[in-house]
């Protein structure tokens, strides 16, 4: 099916990671040029870029100035951007309930990832203001819907994202006219990362406890309803809408 995506100018936020990797490179086989996004991890995203034709981009998106910077960087080699993947987060490793959360990590927890995406939406839109036309995909996740015990911080940014933002997002733009404003909002996957740390059957089964379909997640799930939310073709009257993809997930184990 044409996408209608070959062409496009697209940035992948935090695009060297394992769901980034995977939207980076199905944008390129569709033809478009790719802006591979990163913070900390040069040689990846480095890597990728140039295996898929693109351009690789540094960015602390947590400053407000850095996020304007990279998208004049953006503007001015290709003259546009279309698309904008507000993929980039940050997942605290450490289980904890709330009260054991410091401020410290809360703050850092809703800066990278709530701030993070709310810096990237707010420069793409104001170039978006100027062409009228483009596609924001927020990336969330499941913990933003159903919660996450032992990371309340994570799941608190994540639904905001998913939520407050997105709906009033979606009706920002209505006065810029050709706008879309999506998110997607990926379950357990099945990242190269989670496959080195090692996933047990248990971990499996406690995993995919609630879903319908009792499989995780591939970062390429993820990518082919980032790809399908972005094209104008394909969800040409789709907008403000939250795409979980969780094999029918509905809702977590509570253990005492």
């Amino acid at each position: 099916m044409d996408t209608g995506l070959n062409n496009a100018v697209v940035l992948v936020t935090g695009g060297a990671g394992g769901i980034g990797q995977a939207i980076c490179k199905k944008f390129a086989l569709e033809g478009a040029s790719v802006i591979v996004h990163y913070h900390n991890s040069s040689e990846e995203a480095i890597s990728l870029a140039e295996g898929i034709g693109g351009i690789a981009i540094k960015a602390d998106l947590r400053n407000p100035d850095e996020a304007f910077v990279m998208f004049d960087e953006i503007v001015a080699k290709y003259s546009k951007i279309d698309v904008c993947i507000a993929n980039a987060g940050y997942y605290p490793p450490d289980p904890k309930p709330l009260w054991e959360i410091n401020p410290e990590r809360w703050n850092n927890t809703i800066a990278s990832n709530l701030s993070v995406t709310y810096n990237t939406s707010r420069a793409f839109l104001k170039n978006i203001e100027i062409t009228k036309r483009g596609s924001l995909v927020l990336v969330g996740s499941t913990a933003g819907i159903h919660g996450e015990s032992g990371h309340s911080d994570y799941a608190a940014a994540k639904g905001a994202i998913t939520s407050g933002l997105l709906l009033s997002l979606k009706n920002d733009v209505a006065r810029i006219g050709g706008v879309r404003v999506n998110a997607v909002a990926p379950g357990w996957t099945l990242t190269p990362k989670k496959l080195e740390q090692g996933i047990d059957k248990n971990t499996i089964d406690i995993a995919t406890a609630t879903m319908a379909l009792k499989k995780l997640a591939t970062p390429e799930d993820i990518a082919n309803i980032v790809i399908s939310l972005s094209s104008d073709l394909i969800s040409g009257h789709i907008t403000g809408q939250v795409i979980e993809v969780a094999g029918g997930m509905e809702g977590r184990l509570i253990y005492s």
